[in-house]
């Protein structure tokens, strides 16, 4: 299937500039560039009970994180979301549109979170500062929602990866988690899969930009690129995980090792629903506002992760 038409005129706008090489770029102006990206979905609104900006504490500080609830005053399921963006770009902004659907599709708190970025803070910062809000969260779930049977952490691309960890963290943790909702992950840094050649350039995100992205994320060293906490798909084991919803996209360098994690997760014994979107691109889930095609993925993702919230129990 080709790439979705409306996403295809994105892509003729984006592929006719000129790129800016991630690894020697100023973050600063990277961080710009993806703000004038999110701007195409400017006019799109997204209604939901309240949204409310604050922090929690976290192991360098206070962790800016966006709270958004319901119009329902009943208990509901949360939902720890993180963003995407490479763990460089991505911001509570960047992604407000989405945690809004999740929010509003879903019927619960989501707790959006904008955790310290690289190249200025890479691995572990990204990490224990996802960490430190999701355990905030779990502890005082009566003031996010109120089920603690019920709750879920969810991500995009970086963010996915980062939900993907902190799932096997609470597992290990022995804390109880409903869902992970997992967008286009990375999953595995250094490993060889098809689609890193076949998607290599012209769909947004490249082979090359992969590499720069996590070279800054989490240096060259194959000991610390291979751990559990940066690539999931290598961890000892995938028993016991919460539920997993994978979302990967046809054109998408990404795309095998989120489908090769969904695949692990099954053979673990972990319940997975998983779909790799025909025509869609890494990030689409950014794109609803301008491609029906990437509202319909969007909206399925977030049936999925509500029927799986809906069926958990304590």
């Amino acid at each position: 299937m080709p790439v979705d038409p409306a996403i295809a005129a994105v892509l003729d706008q984006v592929n006719a500039s000129t790129s800016m090489p991630i690894r020697s770029t100023d973050p600063r102006l990277l961080r710009e560039a993806e703000g004038q990206l999110a701007a195409m979905a400017a006019g799109c609104r997204v209604d939901v009970g309240a949204v409310h900006d604050t922090a929690v504490p976290g192991p360098a500080g206070n962790i800016p994180v966006r709270i958004y609830r319901p119009a329902s005053a009943e208990p509901v399921p949360t939902v720890v979301f993180f963003h995407g963006g490479g763990w460089i770009t991505g911001d509570l902004d960047s992604h407000d549109l989405v945690a809004r659907r999740l929010c509003r599709d879903v019927g619960a708190v989501v707790v959006a979170v904008h955790y310290r970025r690289a190249p200025e803070h890479p691995f572990p910062a990204p990490y224990e500062d996802c960490l430190a809000v999701a355990r905030h969260v779990a502890d005082r779930i009566e003031e996010y929602g109120a089920r603690g049977d019920r709750l879920a952490v969810a991500g995009d691309s970086a963010g996915a990866n980062l939900a993907a960890v902190i799932a096997q963290t609470f597992r290990d943790e022995d804390r109880p988690l409903a869902a992970q909702l997992l967008a286009y992950p990375a999953t595995d840094f250094d490993g060889q899969y098809p689609s890193r050649t076949e998607n290599a350039t012209g769909y947004l995100l490249t082979a090359d930009n992969i590499a720069d992205i996590q070279h800054l994320y989490a240096g060259d060293d194959p000991a610390v690129r291979s751990s559990a906490k940066i690539s999931p798909l290598r961890a000892e084991s995938l028993t016991g995980l919460a539920p997993a919803i994978v979302g990967t996209a046809q054109y998408d360098p990404l795309r095998d090792e989120g489908l090769a994690y969904a695949q692990a997760l099954r053979n673990a014994g972990v319940h997975v629903f998983v779909r790799n979107y025909d025509g869609m691109i890494h990030g689409f889930l950014n794109m609803f506002p301008l491609s029906p095609a990437a509202d319909a993925a969007l909206t399925e993702l977030c049936i999925q992760l509500e029927q799986q919230l809906t069926s958990a129990t304590a």
